[in-house]
């Protein structure tokens, strides 16, 4: 028994042990995706996040131990109050940096104190770039996971360092039409709305400690996968070069049956499950899907414009209608009297659905998104075309991407007063779904499609770029 003990031990010490951390609930996917991941290929994981996520975390603890017996959790405080409004961005930004970066390095301590496993990589996103230095303080490599597009880091990097095309006299007005490699024809309305005059403070300065923690970082990983992006991830390796190691999905979306059981996924609402059944009975490429994502409250005129759009485009739609965050102050928006009534035929509204599982269906002819790169990725690799309504950070970049880069969609565009028309998302709906050039969007999403499930398989793009960081990591342990 002492002999088997002490091989255990041994083999321990032996193990890369990567420590992720996570620093803002609604970011969490993307990790737990990669932490399954790199468990797979028997890296040892800590995923460490704040004490706001116990609860949500806890209630997949028996998942995550009969499952994934390599991922361990751990928490640390973010400095806050139980009670504080979360949605408070610059003081959350602020008190993470201050005390969540003192508290996570007591639990680095704790974690490699008593002869504990040692860290071999600690692996952060762009919310949290001081963990950077807390890294650096302790002598351990780190990654940042880039959780958007490559495009995007590309921009920001670019901006932030003033490198072209972002000249340090440049003066972003409408008439400005930039050159970036990689992203054709780029204008001012298709950058991340984070690098615009009107930006707060405190997300200019997030930008400026990412784009220092990138360099601070040994590593920098992208959520995206290199045939995606290809002259965007060339065009960064004279600069800082970033390695796609996604697309990080769901592995049933990806085609691999039997997996999809061992994923771990954190949803923040109940998914109603009827819409699968709802359709299963809808025929072949016919829904519309509309789903602005976890963070988007509608408006009003907005509400309106959607379900006039849908109403008069005659065709089945799902539409997922999320409510505000309890105890949020945005004004809600309802939906217009008799809308239900007269649509209950061909349409659905629900406030969540398992969007990969929509996605996926054979009944969905396209998606109407805000653009979120979690929900451009779930499309490209469901190969599904896009009608995109863009509204902050990186979503008008990620228009400007699916619809002019790998044209597997379109942009709406909005009015004077910001909000698109229901005439100009009717056209829109119709031009993806019926337009002379429906048949090549879906041809192309369909070849996107299957570079997305290839750069997974063995021997694929992500899947070589993940086996080198391991390697990489490996060597430092």
């Amino acid at each position: 028994m002492a002999a088997a003990a002490a091989a255990a031990t041994a083999d321990e010490e032996q193990q890369v042990h990567v420590l992720l951390v996570v620093v803002l609930q609604a970011h969490m996917n993307p990790m737990l995706k990669f932490a399954t991941c790199l468990a797979s290929k028997g890296v040892y994981i800590t995923l460490a996040t704040t004490e706001t996520a116990r609860d949500t975390l806890l209630n997949f603890d028996t998942t995550f131990t009969i499952l994934h017996p390599k991922i361990h959790l751990e928490f640390f405080s973010d400095g806050l109050a139980a009670e504080f409004n979360r949605e408070k961005g610059a003081d959350v930004l602020t008190t993470l940096q201050v005390s969540g970066s003192k508290n996570l390095s007591n639990l680095i301590k704790n974690l490699t104190s008593d002869n504990k496993l040692a860290i071999s990589c600690i692996i952060f996103n762009p919310f949290g770039p001081w963990v950077a230095d807390v890294a650096a303080y302790h002598g351990i490599p780190c990654a940042l996971l880039w959780n958007q597009s490559c495009a995007t880091f590309s921009l920001l990097y670019r901006y932030a360092k003033k490198i072209k095309p972002f000249d340090p006299n440049l003066e972003l007005n409408a008439e400005n039409i930039l050159g970036c490699p990689g992203i054709p024809n780029i204008e001012v309305g298709d950058l991340p709305t984070t690098v615009l005059p009107s930006t707060p403070f405190h997300f200019k300065k997030l930008i400026s400690d990412s784009v220092g923690s990138s360099e601070t970082a040994k590593w920098v990983l992208g959520n995206s996968f290199y045939e995606l992006e290809k002259g965007i991830v060339d065009s960064m390796e004279s600069l800082i070069p970033i390695r796609p190691i996604g697309p990080l999905v769901s592995p049933f979306i990806l085609g691999r049956a039997g997996e999809d059981d061992e994923t771990l996924h954190i949803d923040m609402y109940e998914a109603e499950d009827s819409c699968i059944e709802w359709l299963n009975g809808r025929p072949i490429s016919s829904v519309v899907y509309v789903s602005f994502g976890r963070v988007t409250v509608l408006s009003q005129t907005q509400i309106d414009n959607i379900s006039l759009a849908l109403k008069t485009s005659k065709r089945p739609f799902l539409w997922v209608l999320k409510p505000p965050a309890e105890g949020s102050k945005m004004e809600v928006g309802e939906l217009p009297l008799g809308f239900l009534e007269e649509t209950r035929e061909r349409g659905m509204v629900v406030n969540w659905c398992s969007q990969e599982k929509v996605l996926m269906h054979k009944a969905v002819a396209c998606f109407m998104t805000h653009g979120g790169w979690n929900s451009t990725l779930e499309t490209v690799v469901s190969g599904v075309p896009v009608v995109v309504y863009p509204e902050w950070t990186d979503q008008p970049t990620n228009a400007k991407l699916l619809a002019d880069v790998f044209g597997v969609g379109v942009r709406i565009r909005v009015s004077d007063d910001g909000v698109a028309s229901s005439e100009e998302m009717r056209r829109c709906i119709a031009e993806v779904v019926e337009g002379p050039m429906a048949e090549g969007m879906k041809r192309r999403a369909e070849e996107l499609k299957a570079a997305a499930k290839k750069s997974v398989e063995g021997g694929g793009s992500s899947d070589r770029n993940i086996d080198q960081f391991i390697s990489e990591i490996s060597e430092k342990s």
